[in-house]
């Protein structure tokens, strides 16, 4: 399976896209750069689906991957579960916007369909 490491050790990686994810799910979008978000978006499209299962251990396993926030596990268990009750799958958009001024990165956002 191939992924993006984003420059950064295991642990660290991990870290980020956790709080990336608790982002997008929280404000619904946000702002960042391609690869990050093309990787993040796997981790909210299996969060999301997780809150469709909506069973104890579907809410363990999201409680587990975003480090025990509840705000946005009830978010996605109370509210996108619903939301998407009939989508298979596809919750996000990526949309290209402009590249930063530093270093030409390519920065997106990746928002909730």
């Amino acid at each position: 399976m191939a992924y993006r490491k984003i420059g950064r050790e295991t642990r660290q990686r991990h870290s980020v896209f956790a709080s990336l994810t608790v982002d997008v799910i929280m404000n619904e979008g946000i702002t960042t750069t391609e690869a990050k978000a093309k990787e993040v978006r796997k981790f909210v499209d299996k969060m999301i689906t997780y809150g469709k299962r909506g069973t104890l251990v579907s809410r363990r396993k999201a409680l587990a991957f975003v480090y025990n926030n509840k705000e946005c596990v009830d978010k996605v268990f109370n509210e996108l579960a619903s939301r998407y009750e009939s989508r298979n799958g596809g919750y996000t958009r990526i949309i290209k916007l402009k590249e930063r001024i530093g270093d030409d990165a390519l920065e997106v956002r990746i928002e909730l369909v």
